[in-house]
């Protein structure tokens, strides 16, 4: 519980409709996108500027009360849940786009503003800013900074952090960071703008971004590639990369999660395949043209069972939309719906899908599975009903199977949903002992009271790594 001099320094601050703590505000801010994590904080703050932040640090700092900053609440790690209670820090009020700097192919953002919002704005000035999670509906930049949000177009254009290139940020004392700059060099001491990206809110608050735009491509080509064999499509992958072709977007679909898809969406899907692959290339028309037609090449010889390629933007539409209907029409099957994500060498791809399907068998759940295949990123789904204790903790132990199995694929725990609480167990076996050690020394260099976002990235107590075998 907050104290009342507390609630009153920091109603000073932002005003008293912009501080809550009544019943319904602490229930909406207990929880964000992850399935069975709650906890109640004890205020919500809505901050306007940078300098209300930094004066509202100094008071929970002098106080050692617990900070967690959100946006939208759509990441799925438990990142924005208040396990220890405090005020948790809403970030909307921060919504403007600054500028956008022509000349310098910049922009400078607040955390607050919606990262589809933005993409148009961009685009709208004939720019492009590739990072496309598929939450960008809802998601705000500081969010995805926060959790270095992926996306589909992320093997040919990189990540958030391939585009962050300056930062403003408030330290858990109050002290004011800024990094980077409209730069495209700048090695002037370690790189703090890198290391904040991705911190998941546990070593400052992001008050405004600096980001890298870049020209839009001049016209783009999808298809559509249908499998029975899940080992042609992973082939047809590698292939693919051993061809010096990048395409824009490489996404996997395996059988159960096209049946689900095709009942939600009915676009037509093959629900007799095993697995599909949606490719879009983009650039120069001639480049995307060639590039088209080697992948087709390539699709046939390994056996592709029908391939479709989009004549028309209503028919890529059509066919990008199976693939960002995935999650929406698994979360229909069951109350509860987990989405998870571990990463290995895309020649691990389809080594990667048969072990999900025999962790699932072992332990009588349903998970599908679709992702990206191009940079080997996976999000094996459980679809499952949080009241049923005993399918919960089979759904549970078959994850920590699937983690082991990437992390024994050469690959890792988690490629773009973060730590936060769920992955907190397992971090350890991907990064070693040393590397906790090291990850601990700079979260007590940045935050020694360990009030932003506590509970989160560092376990209690790593699980114990059991070496799973194929029996």
């Amino acid at each position: 519980m907050l104290s009342i001099e507390v609630k009153g320094e920091l109603k000073t601050i932002v005003g008293d409709s912009y501080f809550k703590d009544d019943p319904q505000s602490l229930i909406t801010h207990s929880y964000d996108g992850t399935p069975m994590q709650q906890a109640l904080p004890d205020g919500v703050i809505y901050p306007e500027t940078t300098e209300q932040i930094a004066a509202i640090m100094k008071v929970l700092h002098r106080h050692h009360i617990p900070l967690i900053a959100r946006g939208s609440g759509t990441n799925l790690c438990g990142g924005t849940v208040p396990v220890t209670g405090g005020v948790v820090m809403v970030l909307h009020r921060m919504n403007r786009i600054l500028e956008i700097d022509l000349e310098n192919l910049t922009a400078v953002v607040q955390p607050g503003v919606n990262t589809k919002q933005f993409i148009t704005e961009v685009e709208n000035l004939g720019l492009f800013y590739p990072p496309d999670p598929s939450s960008m509906s809802i998601s705000t930049i500081g969010g995805n900074i926060a959790e270095c949000s992926g996306g589909l177009r992320g093997l040919k254009y990189g990540t958030t952090k391939d585009y962050v290139i300056g930062l403003e940020a408030v330290l858990a004392n109050g002290d004011i960071l800024r990094t980077g700059g409209k730069l495209m060099k700048d090695v002037a001491g370690y790189d703090l703008t890198k290391l904040l990206v991705g911190s998941e809110g546990t070593l400052a608050v992001i008050t405004e971004a600096t980001l890298k735009l870049i020209p839009p491509p001049k016209t783009k080509k999808t298809m559509l590639a249908m499998y029975r064999d899940i080992n042609g499509a992973a082939r047809t992958v590698s292939k693919i990369i051993e061809n010096r072709i990048i395409p824009a977007t490489l996404e996997f679909m395996d059988r159960p999660t096209i049946q689900v898809v095709d009942d939600y969406a009915k676009l037509g899907l093959p629900r007799d395949m095993e697995a599909i692959l949606l490719i879009e290339q983009d650039g120069e028309a001639e480049t995307v043209e060639r590039d088209i037609a080697i992948i087709e090449e390539i699709c046939m010889s390994e056996q592709a069972d029908r391939i479709d390629v989009a004549e028309t933007a209503e028919e890529a539409l059509k066919l990008m939309t199976a693939r960002r209907s995935a999650f929406t029409a698994l979360a229909r099957l069951r109350p509860t719906t987990i989405l998870e994500d571990a990463t290995v060498p895309r020649s691990k791809i389809a080594d990667m899908v048969l072990e999900i399907n025999r962790i699932a068998k072992k332990h009588n759940v349903q998970i599908c599975t679709f992702g990206h295949a191009g940079d080997g990123n996976l999000h094996p789904t459980a679809t499952t009903d949080a009241r049923n204790h005993d399918e919960v903790q089979r759904v549970e132990a078959a994850f920590e199977e699937i983690f082991e199995a990437a992390i024994r694929l050469g690959g890792t725990i988690t490629g773009e949903h973060g730590v936060g609480i769920v992955k907190a167990p397992f971090l350890e076996w991907k990064v070693g002992t040393a590397g906790i050690e090291v990850m601990k020394a700079i979260k007590l260099a940045f935050d020694p009271l360990n009030i932003l976002n506590p509970g989160k990235m560092f376990a209690k107590e790593t699980r114990k790594r059991v070496i799973i075998g194929h029996g």
